[in-house]
């Protein structure tokens, strides 16, 4: 297998790694906050953006130290993730209970319209809310978070590292990169997709929006319960040698 070979196999399965369950679902909980599909792909952006850094930076050491990453280890920090998945999708579904969620069209003189989504918790009139806010041009930090904890997590590191044992250092680093950017690219493109429904049911109407939220928030738990319990005995198996 040619060196370029190899860097194209890397960035395509960057792109396929985007679309794995576990990802679609904490991306669609995170995007049921969204305004826009801007917003919603600057989210996908950020989840992406952390997941890289992490899997890069625990793949180079191993590259250079020799040390192995323990699937065991791997599989124990999978369980973090659907322990932090059923949380998300639970804290979408309270949200939409609890908050008193309401959705208008709102607009700005050099932004043009987009949907504003508001919490009514607590107030009995409707227009002693106020409906100011910003829109932050930084990356979504919780997502940023997220991706973070993802690029500790699973198989994908271990997945990496089998190049290393063909190829040179300097190419496996370059193959990180790629699978990095292909992750970035696809999650992007993944959040795209996700937000037309989601903002498709918002311009339907308040109740539309909050019955697919639900869904996304049911959906995003399962997934991350069904997480738990596949790596459920590697959390077992972790603790038994401590």
């Amino acid at each position: 297998m040619t060196a370029l070979s190899v860097l194209f196999i890397g960035f395509l399965l960057g792109l396929r790694h985007a679309l794995d369950a576990d990802h679609i679902a904490a991306v669609a909980a995170l995007a049921t906050r969204s305004r826009s599909i801007q917003e919603t792909i600057k989210t996908g952006i950020a989840w992406g953006i952390g997941h890289t850094v992490t899997l890069f930076g625990v793949c180079v050491v191993i590259i250079f130290s020799g040390i192995a990453f323990p699937e065991k280890i791997a599989g124990a920090l999978e369980f973090i993730v659907g322990l932090i998945l059923v949380g998300l999708g639970v804290d979408v579904i309270l949200r939409i209970f609890r908050e008193r969620i309401h959705i208008h069209t709102h607009s700005h003189r050099d932004k043009g319209s987009h949907l504003h989504f508001h919490s009514h918790k607590d107030e009995v009139v409707h227009e002693s809310s106020a409906h100011d806010h910003e829109h932050p041009s930084t990356l979504p930090s919780r997502a940023l978070a997220i991706g973070l904890m993802h690029g500790l997590a699973g198989s994908a590191a271990l997945l990496l590292l089998t190049v290393n044992q063909q190829v040179s250092p300097s190419l496996a680093i370059v193959y990180l990169l790629l699978f990095g950017f292909g992750s970035i690219l696809g999650m992007g493109f993944l959040s795209a997709a996700i937000a037309w429904p989601i903002q498709s049911s918002a311009r339907r109407g308040t109740n539309l929006f909050k019955r697919f939220n639900i869904l996304i928030g049911i959906g995003t738990a399962a997934i991350g319960s069904v997480v738990m319990f596949q790596s459920y005995p590697n959390v077992v198996a972790v603790l038994t040698t401590l």
